[in-house]
């Protein structure tokens, strides 16, 4: 019996000086982009009223390459996760991604990307689309 209540004392010390020496880690949180407006100052469009679909994609761009020339017909904002990335729209605006900076995509404008690195490039994609609405529409070449 004494040693059952010596090994209880120990396990509740052990508990005890546990509990005392745990700090909770504080979550934190960081806002990476808000906006009204996509990477190129234009003002986003209203959210459509058809059933919604909400689409998370990753795309990993290989070193020195480029996306063909595209559109979104959704609103859509992403995250460089690795490497680099150059956005460049049709009018020749241009906006360089590093790791971890975030943007608001163009809707519905043409525009590419282009990953100039020796890395892939990764980046995660969230878009607020419409249920059977394409992600993106490829322009036709000529």
């Amino acid at each position: 019996m004494l040693k059952y209540s010596v090994l209880l004392a120990c396990l509740a010390s052990l508990l005890h000086g546990e509990e005392s020496h745990s700090v909770e880690p504080a979550i934190q949180k960081e806002v990476l982009v808000q906006s009204s407006e996509s990477w190129d100052g234009q003002s986003l469009p209203a959210y459509p009223t058809e059933e919604p679909q909400i689409s998370v994609v990753r795309f990993i761009i290989p070193p020195n390459s480029q996306l063909p020339m595209h559109k979104h017909p959704a609103i859509n904002a992403g995250v460089l996760v690795k490497g680099t990335l150059t956005v460049i729209s049709e009018t020749g605006d241009e906006k360089l991604l590093e790791e971890g900076d975030a943007l608001i995509e163009l809707v519905n404008a043409w525009h590419y990307g282009r990953n100039d690195g020796d890395v892939p490039a990764e980046i995660v994609v969230v878009y607020a689309g419409v249920k059977g609405q394409p992600l993106a529409v490829l322009r036709e070449q000529k």
